[in-house]
């Protein structure tokens, strides 16, 4: 039943295309579409995995891909859409015969579409491929002016692998790893780590998925090339060839995002040592008929070292050996040659003490061959083993959540690492932001009358407090350290809010206080020397200051300026705030309106 009704679809040419845009995320120009397609609403059929599961099941795969591609390059055509169309292969049908490759490139031709304009995104579907095959199909296609795209990488089995064989021009990640990014730092270490590695190799990176505007301000200050998503797009069959003014809108925000956690790397103590593998090495003596002999019964295994009396010398790749001997006659004539003649002589190499942070760092500024080859360990001079570039860039990623998560443990709020760093984004990027400084008053004797765990509860509410009443999309909130925290806002309405935080924490903070206390406005308690002293209840002392592009150079001129304006705050009886309406830095010098 399958069968003849994927024939009746083929038959009467029974899709629809659909077109979603894929945008600059730094310019906001439309980059191209991806060609979608969909099947009869009242089939089946109707959903694209099922159409596509169905087809191969029944060994039709290569008719609906074909019609899949004409009807989408008609339609593309027929829309004079601007850009490049994403049209979706599988790696399968690459390796097909040849008249397949005809049909595709007729298509083009037929309908006057050039081909520079086509990506060709491949969606691996099975554990494994010859890699040899479809990198030649890769290079035939390529040559002819087609690009290529990895799509879903990190979703399917062997992505990476594939960016490594193919060196395809885009790379579009997952949209499990883009939605809710603000919210996940394993998310954010991960597209940071794919960004890395595709700035090293000259690939573009694509981010599926975008919904939200969070979600697309986040990953266009990773600097992500290009997104794709439901805000900034729907897939229609009649899309329009720009971004809504909308979208336009919020690339061209100024304002950095608040990342979900520090994204500092501090300082650790692992070295190479713990990316060690043993991996078999042979000598420069043994014959390259040797080597194949052992790739072939080890088939997981892809690159072995050349080592002559402990001392390493070069690399042979399972890649490069089975690529040469894949040529008529190359075995034959050169099997029973040493190994040498085929090995990489200026391999990468490492001592075992090398701290991952400068292995890193070096992995990067080498060759981009070396990241997927991997790299030799030693021991002042000699061998020990091997470390991979999948290893580094999982350590590196760990590092990196380890160090995302110091932050104030009784708060969980980022500490002082992060909201400097934070600063620093601001700054960089030219935004308008207000700093405040938040402080209690007279904390101290409050802690010793009724306790150090009071003294944290308080402490633990002011943090709600500010998190509560500030955007967690544009207000960055830090915790200095014992009652001082730090609010860097970017909200528009900046000024409401922190009269709001007033506002709660005055009522607030009445329900830690006896009601004896509270009625008498304070309590008594022993000073130093001994005798009794009135302290009033806890207040709250705000100072903030209005940092202007380009006045504010450095973190440092930040935090003294916001400090200097908490000073002036505390000065005000009570819960108050304090706004330097000034655009310089501040200078304690002269004075300034307050606001009560």
């Amino acid at each position: 039943m399958l069968r003849e009704c994927l024939l009746n679809i083929i038959d009467k040419q029974d899709l629809s295309a659909l077109f979603q845009p894929i945008a600059h995320l730094q310019s906001g120009e439309i980059l191209g579409y991806e060609g979608l397609i969909r099947a009869p609403a009242d089939s089946p059929l109707h959903s694209p995995i099922n159409l596509f599961k169905a087809a191969k099941s029944v060994d039709l795969l290569l008719q609906i891909e074909q019609l899949c591609s004409k009807v989408l390059l008609r339609e593309f055509a027929n829309n004079k859409l601007p850009g490049k169309l994403f049209l979706n292969l599988s790696p399968e049908s690459l390796l097909l015969p040849v008249d397949h490759d005809n049909a595709v490139l007729n298509y083009v031709k037929h309908y006057g579409i050039q081909a520079d304009h086509i990506v060709i995104e491949l969606t691996e579907s099975q554990p494994g491929y010859d890699y040899g095959l479809l990198s030649k199909a890769v290079a035939h296609y390529s040559n002819k002016g087609f690009q290529f795209a990895i799509d879903d990488l990190g979703e399917g089995f062997s992505s990476l692998r594939l960016w490594s064989e193919l060196r395809p021009a885009f790379v579009k990640i997952d949209m499990h790893f883009i939605q809710g990014i603000n919210l996940d730092n394993v998310k954010l270490q991960f597209v940071r780590s794919i960004q890395q590695i595709a700035e090293s190799s000259g690939t573009t990176v694509i981010a599926e998925g975008i919904e939200t505007e969070t979600e697309l301000l986040l990953i266009r200050d990773l600097g992500i090339g290009c997104g794709q998503g439901y805000h900034l797009g729907r897939p229609l069959s009649q899309p329009p060839a720009t971004l809504s003014a909308e979208v336009k809108n919020s690339l061209n925000y100024r304002g950095v995002t608040i990342l979900p956690q520090s994204q500092n790397i501090i300082q650790h103590k692992e070295t190479a040592l713990r990316l060690l593998r043993v991996v078999p090495s042979v000598t420069p003596r043994m014959t390259n008929n040797d080597v194949f002999k052992l790739f072939m019964h080890s088939p997981t295994l892809e690159v072995i070292p050349v080592v002559d009396h402990g001392k390493p010398l070069g690399l042979i790749t399972r890649r490069s050996l089975f690529d040469r001997f894949a040529v008529q006659y190359i075995r034959e004539l050169h099997g029973k040659k040493l190994c040498t003649m085929f090995m990489d002589p200026t391999p990468l190499i490492t001592d075992k003490n090398t701290k991952i942070q400068d292995l890193s760092r070096s992995v990067v500024e080498a060759e981009h061959h070396h990241l997927f080859n991997g790299f030799i360990i030693t021991d002042q001079g000699h061998y020990l083993g091997m470390g991979t570039g999948h290893d580094l860039m999982r350590e590196i990623t760990n590092m990196q959540i380890n160090a995302a998560r110091y932050a104030n443990p009784l708060t969980l709020l980022p500490g002082n690492v992060p909201i400097n760093e934070h600063i620093e984004r601001l700054i960089t990027n030219g935004a308008q932001f207000v700093a405040c400084y938040v402080d209690l008053d007279f904390f101290k004797p409050f802690n010793d009358v009724y306790g150090y765990r009071k003294g944290d509860d308080v402490i633990q509410r002011t943090a709600s407090i500010l998190v509560n009443n500030c955007d967690a999309s544009r207000d960055f909130i830090g915790h200095i350290g014992g009652d001082d925290f730090l609010i860097l806002l970017q909200s528009e309405d900046w000024e409401a809010r922190l009269h709001t935080i007033l506002d709660v924490f005055s009522h607030d903070i009445l329900t830690q206080f006896k009601q004896e206390d509270i009625d008498r406005g304070g309590y008594y308690t022993e000073d130093r020397r001994g005798e009794m002293a009135f302290h009033p209840l806890i207040s709250i002392s705000l100072g903030a200051i209005k940092a202007e592009p380009g006045f504010y150079t450095s973190h440092h001129q930040i935090a003294s300026a916001a400090s200097e304006a908490k000073k002036l705050s505390k000065k005000i009886l009570g819960n108050s705030l304090f706004v330097s309406r000034r655009i310089k830095p501040f200078s304690p010098e002269s004075s300034d309106s307050t606001i009560p």
